[in-house]
């Protein structure tokens, strides 16, 4: 690079013919050629090595993890599991013990604290702080944290853990004013009544540090709770139906009875914790099995919730009324998955919240991650918040004939992502919310009457009293039929043709059921052909001029092209 700039200066100094003085061209190429050495042995030692240097601010890191107190005594377990006793001894303060029985007695101490930790029942490592700075509202110093603490008939056993720096690093050990106190706190934890009543051969015997009699009954207690769980899941249920039949006395018992899977994982899991305290395993085998109980108690929970969720929406369809329920066709299942899938991403935070994983990190990643997923899924989020505007503005819902765009059909689904219709052919049609929340939507369920309009054409020649004595006979025909609301003027005679008097008909049949709409207007119409036949009036045909429709009895001499035929023109009825 620096070379590239010197041959620059150089051939722009020659081009120019602006030369420098000879002392101050050396002292420029010096310089060059000093920048380009620097760089090269800066770069020289990663080229031998492969490696870059590492960031002058990046904090070391403890390698064996006492970084945090709960990360400490979880790796303080995992050693003596293993039986590296030695190792375990490094996660605690012998700084008040003497330097030549350190090496002697630090795995005895290490060896005591896992027992009394196995022994405790209501130790667990996920309550420890998993914050480099320790538990600051415990009320104790800003460097110390709880461990282990007996009730005693005499003063309370307490084993703290406390930071210290250590090797240039900031880490969590065993405090020095508790380590002395681990063989007094050890002789206080006694075995449980039932270890002392089993036989040796299932004390003696571990397995992942747990004695082989608590194996057996944790084994055996699982099968009890299948077992049982159902008939107690069963008497839940008899106890709930009646508190639920207060507030929901429509609620049917038999709705209840899916509840019931869920319960019966709750109420095992909430058993199955409780006896731990009787039959304990190891620190660390108790840490995994709680956190297996989370898991289990988080599913059971966000299926309880969502089958609850499930019962609300049925009990809500069935206090609304006619009209409303049709609302509840499109909002209902909408807000039913919303719900569904935020109990969803909340029981997952938690999940991964009690396996050690940093949820707020987490937040915060999908927080700027949001933005290049929003930018991704654009055409996504267009169509979720196109069927929002759907279901709150209410154009259609589920089951609405409508016509959009060029097509008919009935609504069927509103989804997060597409609608979809039945057209008149059959056929699906999916059409993104997006698009479909922007289209002139005609919808043709929310008529409270429909507009009956059709046009009497007669013959130019009529005279006018034959035409008054039609508009009488058709404006009866009009008020008198029940369904029928016509207008105040519900026969108008409006124009004059070539060929033609036109009468409009303007009036409204007073029902929103287009099957029962069809029945009026067939009605209405043969009324209609009746009275003009009754009149003795021809309608006008603009091709081939007027066609008498008055009874006429065969005349063998009538022309040929003469044909009993009459024609009714009417504006087609709006689309149903």
């Amino acid at each position: 690079m620096m070379k590239k700039i010197g041959l620059a200066i150089f051939k722009k100094s020659a081009k120019s013919r602006d030369w420098l003085p000879a002392p101050k061209i050396t002292l420029l190429l010096a310089g060059l050629l000093a920048a380009h050495s620097i760089a090269f042995c800066q770069t020289l030692p990663s080229l031998l090595t492969g490696k870059t240097s590492a960031p002058a601010n990046q904090a070391p890191v403890d390698p064996l993890g006492r970084s945090t107190p709960r990360s400490a005594i979880l790796s303080f377990l995992q050693a003596c599991d293993s039986g590296r006793f030695i190792l375990a001894a490094r996660y605690l303060d012998l700084s008040k013990i003497p330097n030549n029985e350190r090496a002697k007695q630090g795995p005895d101490l290490a060896r005591q604290l896992a027992d009394i930790l196995d022994r405790d029942p209501r130790f667990e490592v996920d309550l420890l702080s998993d914050s480099p700075g320790g538990n600051l509202t415990d009320g104790l110093a800003p460097d110390h944290d709880l461990l282990v603490k007996l009730e005693t008939s005499d003063t309370p056993a307490v084993l703290e853990l406390q930071r210290i720096q250590a090797d240039g690093l900031s880490v969590w050990l065993v405090s020095s004013d508790s380590v002395p106190r681990i063989p007094d706190v050890d002789a206080l934890e006694s075995s449980s009544v039932l270890e002392k009543r089993m036989p040796k051969i299932l004390v003696r015997h571990r397995i992942f540090g747990t004695p082989l009699w608590v194996w057996i009954g944790l084994i055996a207690l699982t099968l009890v709770l299948f077992a049982l769980s159902r008939l107690l899941s069963f008497l839940f249920l008899a106890i709930l139906a009646p508190v639920a039949k207060r507030f929901a006395s429509s609620l049917q018992s038999y709705r209840l009875e899916s509840l019931t899977d869920p319960l019966r994982l709750l109420i095992s899991v909430a058993v199955f914790r409780a006896l731990m305290e009787v039959i304990t395993p190891s620190a660390l085998v108790r840490d995994y099995l709680i956190k297996l109980l989370v898991l289990l108690s988080t599913v059971g929970f966000a299926a309880l919730a969502m089958r609850v969720v499930d019962l609300a929406s049925s009990q809500v369809q069935n206090y609304l009324g006619p009209t409303q329920r049709a609302l509840s066709y499109s909002v209902l299942p909408l807000g039913v998955r919303v719900i569904r899938i935020c109990i969803f991403l909340l029981a997952a935070l938690v999940i991964l919240a009690s396996f050690g994983y940093n949820t707020n990190a987490l937040l915060a990643g999908l927080g700027v991650g949001g933005l290049a997923v929003a930018l991704a899924a654009q055409k996504t989020i267009e169509n979720l918040f196109g069927g929002i505007a759907l279901i709150s503005d209410r154009p259609v819902l589920v089951g609405d004939y409508c016509q959009f765009g060029t097509q008919t059909g009935t609504v069927e689904d509103i989804g997060l992502r597409s609608t979809r219709i039945r057209t008149n052919q059959r056929t699906m049609v999916s059409i993104p919310n997006s698009n479909f929340s922007t289209m002139t939507i005609e919808n043709f369920s929310r008529r409270d009457r429909i507009f009956f309009h059709p046009v009497l054409r007669l013959r130019r020649d009529t005279a006018p009293e034959k035409v008054r004595e039609m508009m009488n006979a058709a404006t009866a025909i009009l008020t008198d039929h029940p369904l029928v609301q016509p207008h105040e003027v519900p026969l108008r005679f409006t124009t004059i043709t070539d060929y033609s008097l036109d009468l409009e008909v303007w009036a409204y049949v007073a029902t929103s059921d287009y099957n029962e709409y069809l029945k009026v207007q067939s009605d209405l119409l043969l009324e209609l052909l009746a009275a003009i036949r009754k009149h003795g009036i021809k309608l006008a045909i603009p091709i081939s001029g007027s066609i008498d429709i008055s009874p006429q009895l065969p005349n063998p001499t009538a022309p040929t092209d003469s044909h009993p035929v009459a024609e009714l023109r009417e504006a087609p009825p709006p689309l149903g």
